[in-house]
């Protein structure tokens, strides 16, 4: 496992199918070292800080294996690191195997999942494809957020070493699956809201789910 890239931009006004707005999804890849913080990546920058950044998303984190699903997907072969508006590419941690809770070490930090991402039409616009937003929620290929829970220096080329397990060990991809592809009962919410590293937004969302089972 290892972070290939290191991504960060900074928010700036995009004009698109008659809408405008300021956001900071295009991110490109930084050389050298770059410090993460508890709130990102010094450098880095949201636009819309009520849906985006914070403690429990301090860090949005990608697989590098899309790519090649995405760009046949797409009929691209133009994707640079960041491409999916992520802020660290990584190799080997796919959402099938990395779950909400899960403990990561990164060069000199340590990060925690805490949620998976859901996109809006600001990656749609960014890609140039309509409605893709909706391709990409229903592939469960969403990546994760990430909580800081030590700050430090990373790098591109560093390895990834999982320190801790979460104990409910639902995955990145299951968890998603249950709030927005349909599958999930009540087993399943309940299972979620064992999860005390959840992020408050997410567990909300099980919450309401939990009380229309």
């Amino acid at each position: 496992m290892m972070l290939l890239s290191i991504n960060i931009g900074q928010p700036t006004t995009v004009e698109f199918n008659d809408r405008r707005y300021q956001t900071g999804i295009d991110k490109r890849h930084r050389m050298g070292r770059v410090y993460l913080s508890r709130l990102g990546l010094a450098g880095d920058g949201q636009a819309d800080r009520e849906h985006h950044g914070g403690v429990h998303q301090a860090v949005y984190c990608y697989p590098h294996e899309h790519y090649s699903h995405w760009a046949s997907e797409l009929s691209r072969a133009d994707f640079h690191y960041g491409a999916f508006g992520e802020n660290l590419t990584l190799l080997g941690l796919l959402e099938t195997t990395v779950c909400i809770g899960d403990v990561l070490r990164i060069g000199g930090a340590v990060i925690q999942a805490s949620q998976p991402r859901v996109p809006c039409y600001k990656l749609a616009d960014k890609l140039g494809a309509p409605g893709f937003e909706k391709t990409f929620l229903r592939a469960n290929r969403p990546g994760f957020y990430a909580r800081v829970l030590e700050e430090g220096v990373l790098e591109a080329g560093d390895p990834i070493h999982l320190l801790e397990r979460d104990p409910v060990g639902m995955s990145i991809a299951e968890i998603n699956a249950a709030l927005y592809l349909g599958i999930g009962d009540r087993a399943t919410y309940e299972r979620g809201m064992a999860i005390e590293s959840l992020s408050p937004e997410w567990r909300r969302k099980f919450e309401q789910m939990l009380a229309k089972a």
